[in-house]
């Protein structure tokens, strides 16, 4: 029998790890999964990194560790770097010393949303705020750093757990009777419930197509789109407004379309991706069966 593949899952604490943590049961057998929190493993710091990997010679990293804070990214640019650049240059260093793959998360937000079309992983990253710079300068150290990487560019990513943007509607939705969104903002919503699926088919392809790729749910709506129907799947009746966002004024700049072209990620592991609003309905219900599971105080 082979032995499990062995996978550090950096950024415990944040939202894809904690989905990985819950998706991975069913591959008990084939993985042997660590989890570190920032206090178990600080990728700032190299040294640390190092000796992290020297001692457990794991096969894989993914690396669900980053700064997310888009507006709070403007003013601290320096922290946003350190973790979003220096730390995944670390753990490519890590990686590249120790034999590890690198699976690195990365964003929509490398790009402007300019171009009209679906962005395809060559084209040009122009990041407009603090945040996409930050995650466009760690996809460079790693592709400087190690040659054994997967790096995956994603959007508008929610789940049952954490905080995310599906989560704080369903609350503002229950608490207000008016609410306004934004409409000239589009991309994908994707369940970090499906990306986290396809992190472990990635881990157990052992392939060696390793490069940047797009991964995200099918199918394009606004962010007002995305309200609605979380309301609508949920049963919510709000009277909601949709914006511009020049109206709404944020301190980060978001690219207009940020629509991710998947064909590569889809021909290369062979992979059938939902689209958003069937991820939406999916991703509901498991919200209100933890809801109705969980101990009653």
């Amino acid at each position: 029998m082979k032995e499990p593949k062995k996978v550090l899952v950096t950024g415990a604490g944040g939202q894809l790890a904690t989905v990985l943590k819950h998706c991975a049961t069913g591959a008990a057998s084939t993985l042997d999964l660590t989890f570190a929190t920032s206090r178990d493993l600080d990728i700032t710091d190299l040294p640390a990194v190092m000796g992290h990997f020297k001692k457990a010679q794991y096969d894989y990293c993914i690396n669900c560790a980053a700064y997310t804070h888009v507006d709070k990214a403007e003013e601290d640019e320096e922290r946003a770097l350190m973790i979003n650049e220096k730390g995944a240059q670390n753990l490519a260093k890590g990686c590249h010393e120790n034999g590890t793959v690198l699976i690195h998360i990365s964003t929509d937000f490398v790009f402007d949303g300019k171009q009209g079309l679906p962005y395809v992983e060559t084209d040009r990253a122009k990041p407009l705020g603090v945040y996409g710079f930050s995650k466009f300068k760690g996809e460079q150290q790693i592709v400087r750093t190690t040659d054994r990487y997967v790096i995956i560019r994603t959007s508008w990513l929610y789940s049952a757990y954490g905080h995310n943007f599906f989560k704080s509607m369903l609350k503002y939705g229950r608490e207000r009777d008016q609410l306004s969104v934004v409409f000239d903002q589009v991309g994908t919503p994707t369940s970090a419930h499906d990306l986290a699926e396809v992190l472990l088919k990635i881990v157990g392809a052992d392939s060696i197509a390793h490069g940047i790729y797009h991964y995200s749910n099918e199918g394009v709506a606004s962010w007002y789109d995305f309200a609605k129907a979380i309301f609508d799947i949920n049963g919510i009746t709000v009277d909601l407004r949709p914006i511009r966002s020049k109206d709404y004024p944020l301190p980060a700049e978001r690219p207009a379309s940020s629509v991710l072209d998947k064909e590569k990620i889809k021909k290369t592991f062979n992979l059938q991706i939902p689209h958003w609003r069937e991820s939406l309905v999916h991703v509901s219900h498991l919200l209100e069966t933890m809801k109705a599971e969980a101990p009653q105080p």
